[in-house]
């Protein structure tokens, strides 16, 4: 039996649910969702990763590698509890997530729940920070640093912080133990609803897929706590930025900014940070898709200084020897590789070696790019995920009414040809595109299909979660309540029916 079975699901982050407090939660919208997964015959739900979001609100630049968000905790699931008196709470307004917004309205209410929890502290509470003891004290001592430093990047905190003497970092313990017990409180309150959430999926037969950035954020507890593990200078900057060259989004690549591995010291450890980043990720999903794999095999490297990721270079990453160390620790996961973008054989041999899934976009299969006939689905293998698009493609309806102008390298003519193409690869009349293709990803023999949810909804532009190498409108958009009707569920459920996806 295959270890992804033929089934399909959809692709929606949490913060994209509706809800009354300005951005999707752990609350009652989740268990919404998830309802509407099973009335439409769905097995998975693909989210993009949980932790606390950093630069720019993205999901991968995130503060930790290991916790959870504390935006996605549900106030409402905490009135339940009686940490909140449920007439405190407010709606803000519908519509595209504000963080800003949102984050000022959920923070002093979280402090207020922590108040009320200190009053009768479970026995469950002390028994979490045990378990999760190897990154959770430094992970809140993080955070509570950076509001004590005005929110400031960790190589601008004070020497003794910034550098983490015992003796300094013993002293601000002592002085933060309050912020740093209200980190750890929010920890538990957002695992024990993300477990709410997991058990009501597993009780409805659905699986939630996950999502691991290859790279750590620089202001972050994982690099802040293990600087020798990162090309860093001597004040703690980045020495060497991750990234990737010009491509089909970028025509000056995409600058991530994030400090590159010093894969060398991880082999010496044998790579043991990872490992107990994977194990944390899969406490937490029933598989993991790992974002940029091929930077496993070669990474684009680009020196302090740059401004865009033109001046970068391909280095060689740990490859095979990475995968068996890793592998052997962490048993027999299920594992799904983004190899998307320049993809070498060398990278396509190590997916293959370990039995990983690697992924098919339907809006790269018509264009000009050599990789095109890759994405149609006539020539996909089995063990492969279909979407019509990902988190950093337009929607469907937006890739198919584009101009090109300022959203990718694709010309005029260049679209015309990938319409026309597409109409008779699809046998569409191009009414219903965003159907067209979903019919496809769900007819294809990849074992695995997920759809978008802006691709249900047959959105514009508008509903685009992500422009890679932008920064400032990103990572906003939601559903309106109701949105997914039972008109939709019902025709998602009768393709899977029709296409045996179960």
């Amino acid at each position: 039996m295959a270890r992804f079975p033929r089934a399909s699901g959809v692709l929606l982050h949490v913060t994209s649910l509706p809800g009354p407090h300005g951005a999707g939660d752990l609350g009652p919208c989740a268990f919404e969702f998830l309802d509407f997964l099973r009335e439409a015959g769905q097995t998975w739900w693909q989210v993009l990763p949980l932790s606390p979001t950093g630069f720019a609100d993205s999901p991968y630049q995130t503060f930790s590698s290991f916790a959870g968000n504390p935006l996605l905790i549900s106030l409402d699931l905490l009135a339940e509890k009686g940490l909140l008196d449920a007439r405190e709470l407010r709606q803000l307004p519908a519509g595209p997530v504000d963080y800003e917004l949102a984050n000022a309205y959920k923070r002093p209410l979280l402090d207020r729940a922590f108040q009320a929890f200190r009053e009768s502290e479970p026995a469950e509470f002390p028994r979490f920070r045990a378990a999760h003891r190897e990154w959770l004290d430094d992970f809140a001592l993080f955070m509570a640093l950076k509001d004590a430093h005005g929110g400031i990047a960790w190589p601008g905190w004070e020497p003794g912080a910034r550098s983490r003497d015992a003796a300094s970092l013993g002293r601000w313990r002592e002085r933060l133990k309050d912020a740093v017990a209200a980190r750890q409180f929010e920890q538990w309150i957002f695992f024990e609803q993300w477990k709410a959430v997991r058990a009501r999926a597993a009780d409805l037969g659905i699986r939630i897929m996950g999502d691991t950035p290859i790279y750590a954020a620089h202001d972050s507890a994982d690099v802040w706590r293990n600087p020798e593990l990162f090309h860093l200078d001597s004040r703690g900057e980045v020495a060497l930025m991750a990234g990737v060259p010009p491509d089909y989004f970028s025509a000056t690549g995409q600058l991530w900014g994030n400090p590159i591995y010093r894969w060398d010291v991880h082999e010496q450890t044998g790579y043991q940070w990872w490992v107990q980043r994977l194990l944390a990720t899969f406490e937490l999903f029933d598989a993991v898709r790992i974002d940029h794999f091929r930077g496993f095999q070669a990474y684009w490297a680009v020196p302090q200084g740059h401004t865009t990721a033109i001046q970068g270079e391909w280095l060689p990453g740990p490859g095979v020897k990475f995968f068996e160390a890793v592998m052997n620790q962490i048993g027999d996961r299920l594992i799904v590789a983004e190899n998307l973008g320049v993809i070498t054989p060398e990278v396509e041999a190590i997916r293959h070696r370990f039995g990983f899934p690697g992924m098919a976009i339907l809006q790269f299969a018509f264009g000009r790019d050599p990789q095109a006939p890759d994405f149609k689905p006539h020539n996909y293998p089995r063990d492969v995920v279909v979407y019509t698009g990902t988190h950093d493609n337009d929607t469907t309806m937006g890739w198919w009414t584009s101009t090109g102008e300022g959203d990718s390298t694709r010309t005029a003519r260049d679209i015309a040809e990938e319409r026309e193409h597409a109409l008779r690869y699809l046998n569409a009349s191009g009414a219903e595109i965003h159907w067209s293709m979903i019919r496809a990803a769900l007819a294809s023999v990849a074992n695995t299909a997920l759809i978008p949810a802006q691709d249900l909804l047959g959105l514009g532009s508008e509903a685009r979660m992500n422009l890679p190498a932008t920064t400032g409108n990103n990572w906003r958009w939601r559903l309106a309540p109701g949105q997914l009707t039972p008109a939709i569920a019902a025709r998602l459920r009768d393709l899977t029916a029709l296409f045996d996806r179960g």
